[in-house]
């Protein structure tokens, strides 16, 4: 099994350029080609919130029908610059949204168990996971202890080094961690919001935030740094299932790129 995760498309009203230079739907159009051109195709793929950028629903439109090119089912969890009312008008077919103030949820027909985490805040560019979604979590965790689970949210609940993003990082995420601890079945939690390829090892389970298809944060770690971002080759995260049950995180560059080349001739030597 191969999982997709695309994230923070921060997809604009049709011909609106994301601060004047960033065609976000056009990237996204070029990584949703990109997915479904994969030799092995995704059996499924998780877009981990920050789908528009001001959830007007002329956004979401636009999202929705680039989304719904997808070769695959895609699921989704909201980021702070989402808009829940209108993400779910626009999403209305997506019957796994529950009718609750936070998008939580689980898929557990897959060979992984996908649990998507809502971590927005109303209002705030920050997020958190409650004491009501921590509860709601625990619960979920308890009944399937044995099965591969990952985990999937849009603010990441450790710090990067980059300063400006960490000051709107996952508040709780002390206690979340604890819960990971708690449940070694969570092999993964897959995150967004920061736009880059960061990894680490958190409370005995690997954490992951995924590149966008579109515009990357800087990476600056001067804690006086100005929020600024790069056109860095856009990428997005596939996580593969192997056959001992564990999961395994990627990037997959979007694009065309020089390729492949074999490393032996026709008689199985060496190429020189």
């Amino acid at each position: 099994m191969i999982i997709a995760q695309i994230t923070d498309t921060h997809i604009r009203r049709e011909g609106d350029l994301a601060y004047g230079k960033v065609d976000t739907a056009g990237f996204l159009a070029r990584a949703v080609a990109h997915l479904n051109a994969l030799p092995i195709r995704p059996s499924v793929a998780l877009v981990t919130g920050d789908i528009c950028d001001f959830g007007l629903p002329e956004e979401y439109a636009l999202a929705k029908s680039l989304l719904d090119e997808l070769a695959m089912p895609y699921f989704i969890v909201p980021g702070n610059h989402d808009r829940p009312d209108a993400l779910r008008r626009a999403f209305d077919d997506h019957a796994y949204i529950p009718d609750d103030d936070f998008i939580c949820y689980v898929v557990d027909t897959f060979p992984v168990r996908l649990i998507g985490l809502d971590s927005t805040e109303a209002g705030e560019a920050g997020g958190m996971v409650c004491d009501r979604r921590r509860r709601w979590l625990a619960n979920e965790l308890n009944k399937e202890l044995n099965k591969p689970t990952l985990l999937f949210m849009h603010h990441p609940p450790f710090h990067t080094g980059i300063r400006h993003m960490d000051v709107q990082n996952c508040r709780g995420g002390d206690e979340l961690g604890a819960l990971m601890a708690a449940h070694p079945q969570v092999q993964m939690v897959l995150c967004g919001h920061v736009h880059r390829d960061i990894s680490v090892l958190w409370h005995g389970t690997m954490a992951s935030i995924a590149p966008s298809p579109a515009h990357a944060v800087s990476l600056d770690f001067d804690p006086d740094g100005a929020p600024a971002f790069h056109m860095e080759p856009p990428a997005c995260r596939l996580v593969y299932l192997s056959e001992e049950g564990r999961l395994v995180a990627h990037l997959s560059y979007i694009g065309e790129h020089d390729g492949p080349h074999p490393f032996f001739d026709e008689t199985g030597g060496y190429l020189s």
